[in-house]
């Protein structure tokens, strides 16, 4: 397949069978995913692979904080507000999950369980939990590496076959996640990338979110 139409299949996965994903397949999917760009080879990622009885320990913290009330968080400075065009993304997709997942626009206790599935990370077998050395802050140029990172994981994911969904929520509770995974307190937690084989049954696993034509977002100067 070439990659133009590679890059067009790939779709967030948000729902998993139970199959596992065992460390081999794993393995591969970082050893083809870790030749993603970075500056100037400077590499400045780490990966946390977490499965089993530690990341369903992850799961409950996250859903126990997070009904208790304990403030989310990122380790990071970032904008939790999006606004205009990126706000309108942002409701697009969400617009087309609740549809296909029939969850009313006042259906507050829909809405409580899907927000909580992120939480739980989706319920994949897997998450790679993405970090960096906070001696980096202010760390621009390494939140490039890591995206840039995240993105060769799920295409490295998708050719064999593995779902993946890039996700925020699930490392919102920052403490649990590094008290589970093992994460020292001088790594600051940038992303975690939940994974495993896509259960096709699973209605949100048929949303493929929309991308803005090129004229609304690319400027092209000096072209004849």
């Amino acid at each position: 397949m070439k990659f133009s139409e590679y890059a067009r299949a790939r779709k967030s996965i948000r729902g998993f069978t139970n199959e596992p994903l065992s460390k081999e397949v794993v393995d591969q999917i970082i050893e083809t995913g870790k030749w993603a760009p970075s500056s100037f080879n400077s590499q400045t990622w780490k990966i946390y692979a977490v499965s089993g009885d530690p990341l369903d320990k992850i799961r409950e913290g996250n859903t126990n904080n997070t009904l208790a009330g304990v403030p989310v968080k990122r380790e990071f400075a970032y904008v939790e507000d999006y606004k205009n065009v990126h706000r309108q993304h942002q409701i697009d997709v969400a617009v087309q999950l609740f549809e296909v997942m029939d969850i009313g626009r006042h259906d507050k206790e829909k809405r409580m369980k899907w927000m909580l599935r992120g939480f739980r990370q989706f319920d994949a077998p897997v998450s790679l939990v993405l970090t960096y050395d906070k001696y980096l802050e202010p760390a621009g140029i390494t939140h490039f590496a890591c995206g840039s990172l995240a993105y060769g994981i799920v295409l490295a994911a998708w050719e064999l076959g593995v779902g993946c969904i890039i996700n925020g929520q699930g490392i919102q509770q920052p403490d649990v996640v590094r008290e589970h995974a093992g994460i020292p307190d001088d790594e600051v937690i940038m992303i975690t990338i939940a994974m495993g084989y896509p259960d096709h049954d699973f209605p949100a696993n048929g949303v493929r979110s929309r991308r803005a034509d090129n004229e609304d977002f690319v400027n092209y100067i000096g072209f004849d």
